[in-house]
Protein backbone atom coordinates (compact mmCIF):
# COMPACT_ATOMS: atom_id res chain seq x y z
CA UNK A 1 0.00 0.00 0.00
CA UNK A 2 1.35 3.41 -0.79
CA UNK A 3 1.25 6.74 0.96
CA UNK A 4 -1.35 8.06 -1.09
CA UNK A 5 -3.46 4.85 -1.54
CA UNK A 6 -3.31 5.43 2.36
CA UNK A 7 -4.24 8.73 2.07
CA UNK A 8 -7.12 8.18 0.64
CA UNK A 9 -8.72 5.08 2.49
CA UNK A 10 -7.82 6.85 5.86
CA UNK A 11 -10.00 10.26 4.06
CA UNK A 12 -12.65 7.55 3.17
CA UNK A 13 -12.45 6.23 6.80
CA UNK A 14 -12.86 9.46 8.80
CA UNK A 15 -15.68 10.42 6.80
CA UNK A 16 -17.83 7.59 6.66
CA UNK A 17 -17.51 6.11 10.36
CA UNK A 18 -19.96 9.07 11.55
CA UNK A 19 -21.97 9.61 8.97
CA UNK A 20 -24.16 6.83 8.36
CA UNK A 21 -23.10 4.91 5.07
CA UNK A 22 -20.50 1.97 6.46
CA UNK A 23 -16.91 3.15 6.23
CA UNK A 24 -16.27 -0.32 6.56
CA UNK A 25 -18.43 -0.83 3.28
CA UNK A 26 -16.84 2.05 1.60
CA UNK A 27 -13.54 0.91 2.28
CA UNK A 28 -14.13 -2.19 0.50
CA UNK A 29 -15.32 -0.29 -2.48
CA UNK A 30 -12.52 2.16 -2.10
CA UNK A 31 -9.74 -1.29 -2.53
CA UNK A 32 -11.72 -2.45 -5.39
CA UNK A 33 -10.90 0.72 -6.88
CA UNK A 34 -7.96 1.29 -6.62
CA UNK A 35 -7.14 -2.77 -6.68
CA UNK A 36 -5.34 -2.56 -2.56
CA UNK A 37 -4.59 -5.80 -1.44
CA UNK A 38 -5.54 -6.29 2.73
CA UNK A 39 -5.78 -9.24 3.85
CA UNK A 40 -6.50 -8.48 7.67
CA UNK A 41 -7.81 -5.74 9.88
CA UNK A 42 -4.84 -4.33 11.04
CA UNK A 43 -5.40 -1.23 8.59
CA UNK A 44 -8.50 -1.29 8.97
CA UNK A 45 -8.44 -0.84 12.82
CA UNK A 46 -5.86 1.57 12.94
CA UNK A 47 -8.26 4.11 11.18
CA UNK A 48 -10.96 3.32 13.14
CA UNK A 49 -8.46 3.90 16.05
CA UNK A 50 -7.59 7.87 14.27
CA UNK A 51 -11.30 8.53 13.90
CA UNK A 52 -12.17 7.54 17.88
CA UNK A 53 -9.63 9.85 18.50
CA UNK A 54 -11.74 12.25 16.90
CA UNK A 55 -14.71 11.65 19.42
CA UNK A 56 -12.58 12.20 22.10
CA UNK A 57 -11.45 15.25 20.74
CA UNK A 58 -15.01 16.24 19.91
CA UNK A 59 -17.04 15.23 22.96
CA UNK A 60 -13.58 16.07 25.34
CA UNK A 61 -16.08 18.44 27.82
CA UNK A 62 -18.60 15.69 28.01
CA UNK A 63 -16.12 12.46 28.43
CA UNK A 64 -14.31 14.77 31.26
CA UNK A 65 -17.40 15.04 33.08
CA UNK A 66 -18.60 11.57 33.12
CA UNK A 67 -15.14 10.98 34.72
CA UNK A 68 -15.41 13.18 37.35
CA UNK A 69 -19.00 11.63 37.77
CA UNK A 70 -17.07 8.53 37.93
CA UNK A 71 -14.47 9.47 40.86
CA UNK A 72 -16.92 10.13 43.15
CA UNK A 73 -17.39 7.18 44.15
CA UNK A 74 -21.17 6.68 43.85
CA UNK A 75 -24.37 6.44 41.64
CA UNK A 76 -24.91 9.54 39.87
CA UNK A 77 -26.00 10.17 36.36
CA UNK A 78 -22.41 10.07 35.38
CA UNK A 79 -22.09 6.84 37.27
CA UNK A 80 -25.33 5.78 35.18
CA UNK A 81 -23.99 7.00 31.49
CA UNK A 82 -20.96 4.85 32.27
CA UNK A 83 -22.76 2.17 33.46
CA UNK A 84 -25.19 2.20 29.88
CA UNK A 85 -22.14 2.23 28.02
CA UNK A 86 -20.54 -0.75 29.20
CA UNK A 87 -23.65 -2.68 29.30
CA UNK A 88 -24.10 -1.64 25.04
CA UNK A 89 -20.09 -3.39 25.00
CA UNK A 90 -21.47 -6.45 26.40
CA UNK A 91 -22.91 -7.66 22.45
CA UNK A 92 -19.58 -6.58 20.63
CA UNK A 93 -17.52 -8.13 22.92
CA UNK A 94 -19.21 -11.65 22.57
CA UNK A 95 -18.90 -11.40 18.62
CA UNK A 96 -15.40 -10.04 19.10
CA UNK A 97 -14.05 -13.12 21.55
CA UNK A 98 -16.14 -15.99 19.91
CA UNK A 99 -16.29 -14.99 16.03
CA UNK A 100 -13.50 -12.78 15.44
CA UNK A 101 -12.31 -14.93 12.64
CA UNK A 102 -15.66 -15.24 11.28
CA UNK A 103 -15.55 -11.11 11.43
CA UNK A 104 -12.34 -10.91 9.89
CA UNK A 105 -13.33 -13.00 6.85
CA UNK A 106 -15.64 -10.91 6.07
CA UNK A 107 -13.73 -8.32 5.47
CA UNK A 108 -12.22 -9.91 2.69
CA UNK A 109 -16.16 -10.89 1.12
CA UNK A 110 -16.54 -8.92 -2.14
CA UNK A 111 -19.26 -6.28 -3.17
CA UNK A 112 -22.39 -8.52 -3.03
CA UNK A 113 -22.11 -8.30 0.63
CA UNK A 114 -21.54 -5.15 0.84
CA UNK A 115 -24.01 -4.03 -1.65
CA UNK A 116 -26.99 -5.93 0.56
CA UNK A 117 -25.80 -4.74 3.95
CA UNK A 118 -25.80 -0.68 2.47
CA UNK A 119 -29.52 -1.66 1.50
CA UNK A 120 -30.63 -2.62 4.59
CA UNK A 121 -28.77 0.17 6.29
CA UNK A 122 -30.78 2.36 3.94
CA UNK A 123 -34.14 0.63 5.21
CA UNK A 124 -33.02 0.93 8.69
CA UNK A 125 -32.53 5.18 8.73
CA UNK A 126 -35.44 5.38 6.86
CA UNK A 127 -37.08 3.16 9.37
CA UNK A 128 -35.83 5.04 11.85
CA UNK A 129 -36.87 8.42 10.70
CA UNK A 130 -40.31 7.07 10.06
CA UNK A 131 -41.27 5.66 13.64
CA UNK A 132 -39.42 8.53 14.93
CA UNK A 133 -41.59 11.53 13.21
CA UNK A 134 -44.82 9.20 14.13
CA UNK A 135 -44.41 8.91 17.49
CA UNK A 136 -46.73 10.83 19.65
CA UNK A 137 -45.42 10.91 22.92
CA UNK A 138 -42.38 13.14 23.64
CA UNK A 139 -38.77 11.50 22.81
CA UNK A 140 -37.42 10.00 26.25
CA UNK A 141 -33.80 10.16 27.65
CA UNK A 142 -31.29 7.75 27.62
CA UNK A 143 -32.41 4.50 29.14
CA UNK A 144 -30.55 0.86 29.80
CA UNK A 145 -33.15 -0.58 27.04
CA UNK A 146 -32.19 1.79 24.69
CA UNK A 147 -28.56 0.97 25.49
CA UNK A 148 -29.14 -2.60 25.08
CA UNK A 149 -30.36 -2.48 21.43
CA UNK A 150 -28.42 0.38 20.23
CA UNK A 151 -24.99 -2.40 21.58
CA UNK A 152 -27.38 -5.32 19.79
CA UNK A 153 -27.36 -2.71 16.47
CA UNK A 154 -23.28 -2.59 17.09
CA UNK A 155 -22.53 -6.08 17.16
CA UNK A 156 -24.55 -7.54 14.16
CA UNK A 157 -22.73 -3.73 12.38
CA UNK A 158 -19.76 -5.61 12.09
CA UNK A 159 -20.81 -6.51 8.63
CA UNK A 160 -19.33 -4.35 5.88
CA UNK A 161 -21.84 -2.35 4.49
CA UNK A 162 -23.50 -2.22 7.85
CA UNK A 163 -23.44 0.85 8.96
CA UNK A 164 -22.29 1.27 12.40
CA UNK A 165 -23.65 4.48 13.23
CA UNK A 166 -26.33 4.01 11.36
CA UNK A 167 -27.73 1.13 13.02
CA UNK A 168 -27.10 2.31 16.47
CA UNK A 169 -28.77 5.81 15.88
CA UNK A 170 -31.60 4.27 13.89
CA UNK A 171 -32.21 2.17 16.90
CA UNK A 172 -32.29 4.71 19.39
CA UNK A 173 -34.74 6.78 17.37
CA UNK A 174 -36.80 3.48 17.49
CA UNK A 175 -36.46 3.50 21.09
CA UNK A 176 -37.98 6.46 21.25
CA UNK A 177 -34.90 8.27 22.66
CA UNK A 178 -33.69 12.29 22.36
CA UNK A 179 -31.79 12.20 18.90
CA UNK A 180 -29.03 14.73 20.37
CA UNK A 181 -28.64 12.13 22.92
CA UNK A 182 -28.75 9.18 20.24
CA UNK A 183 -26.22 10.76 18.43
CA UNK A 184 -23.66 11.30 21.34
CA UNK A 185 -24.24 7.93 23.06
CA UNK A 186 -23.37 6.37 19.80
CA UNK A 187 -20.36 7.62 18.74
CA UNK A 188 -18.98 7.19 22.63
CA UNK A 189 -20.26 3.40 22.75
CA UNK A 190 -17.55 2.46 20.29
CA UNK A 191 -14.61 4.08 21.90
CA UNK A 192 -13.73 1.32 24.10
CA UNK A 193 -14.21 -1.36 21.71
CA UNK A 194 -11.77 -0.14 19.02
CA UNK A 195 -9.37 1.38 21.51
CA UNK A 196 -9.19 -2.05 23.06
CA UNK A 197 -8.78 -4.26 19.76
CA UNK A 198 -5.96 -1.47 18.26
CA UNK A 199 -4.61 -2.11 21.79
CA UNK A 200 -4.55 -5.78 21.68
CA UNK A 201 -2.74 -6.13 18.33
CA UNK A 202 -0.17 -3.73 19.07
CA UNK A 203 0.58 -5.57 22.13
CA UNK A 204 0.79 -8.90 20.07
CA UNK A 205 3.05 -6.70 17.65
CA UNK A 206 0.57 -7.11 14.70
CA UNK A 207 0.20 -3.71 13.81
CA UNK A 208 2.60 -3.70 10.88
CA UNK A 209 4.29 -6.94 10.80
CA UNK A 210 0.88 -8.98 10.06
CA UNK A 211 -0.38 -6.19 7.72
CA UNK A 212 2.69 -6.34 5.03
CA UNK A 213 2.36 -2.39 5.51
CA UNK A 214 4.72 0.16 5.82
CA UNK A 215 5.00 2.61 8.68
CA UNK A 216 4.84 5.79 6.75
CA UNK A 217 1.60 4.60 5.05
CA UNK A 218 -0.45 3.94 8.59
CA UNK A 219 1.06 6.59 10.00
CA UNK A 220 -0.71 9.07 6.86
CA UNK A 221 -3.71 6.97 6.75
CA UNK A 222 -3.99 7.39 10.61
CA UNK A 223 -3.46 11.29 10.22
CA UNK A 224 -5.87 11.53 6.88
CA UNK A 225 -8.67 9.68 9.58
CA UNK A 226 -8.33 11.95 11.97
CA UNK A 227 -8.55 15.11 10.54
CA UNK A 228 -11.62 13.98 8.31
CA UNK A 229 -13.16 12.35 11.29
CA UNK A 230 -13.10 15.62 13.57
CA UNK A 231 -14.87 17.39 10.44
CA UNK A 232 -17.47 14.07 10.07
CA UNK A 233 -18.36 13.88 13.40
CA UNK A 234 -19.76 17.58 14.37
CA UNK A 235 -21.65 17.47 10.88
CA UNK A 236 -23.58 14.29 11.76
CA UNK A 237 -24.69 15.59 15.07
CA UNK A 238 -25.82 18.22 13.34
CA UNK A 239 -27.82 16.32 10.97
CA UNK A 240 -29.09 14.14 13.72
CA UNK A 241 -30.95 16.89 15.30
CA UNK A 242 -32.47 18.07 12.03
CA UNK A 243 -33.68 14.91 11.08
CA UNK A 244 -31.67 14.56 7.56
CA UNK A 245 -31.58 10.42 7.72
CA UNK A 246 -33.46 9.79 4.45
CA UNK A 247 -30.66 11.21 2.40
CA UNK A 248 -27.81 9.19 3.68
CA UNK A 249 -30.95 6.12 2.54
CA UNK A 250 -30.97 7.05 -0.48
CA UNK A 251 -27.03 7.63 -0.90
CA UNK A 252 -26.82 3.84 0.81
CA UNK A 253 -29.63 2.48 -1.09
CA UNK A 254 -27.64 3.91 -4.22
CA UNK A 255 -24.36 2.44 -3.63
CA UNK A 256 -25.88 -0.76 -2.92
CA UNK A 257 -27.31 -1.31 -5.97
CA UNK A 258 -24.43 -0.14 -7.53
CA UNK A 259 -21.93 -2.68 -5.58
CA UNK A 260 -25.14 -5.52 -6.74
CA UNK A 261 -24.46 -5.00 -10.21
CA UNK A 262 -20.74 -4.70 -10.00
CA UNK A 263 -20.70 -1.13 -11.35
CA UNK A 264 -17.02 -0.39 -9.12
CA UNK A 265 -15.85 -3.33 -10.49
Amino acid sequence: MSGFEAFILGLVQGLTEFLPVSSSGHLTIAKHLFGIESGNLTFEILVHAATVLATIVVFGKEIWQLLKGLFKIRYNAETRYIAMICISMIPVLIVGVFFKDKVESLFGSGLTVVGCALLLTAALLLLGEWLSSRRRAPEGEMNYKTAIWMGLAQAVAVIPGLSRSGSTIATGLMCGTKRSEVAQFSFLMVLVPILGEAFLDLVGGDMTAASGIGTWPLVIGFLSAFASGLFACKVMIALVKKARLKWFALYCALVGIACLFNFFM
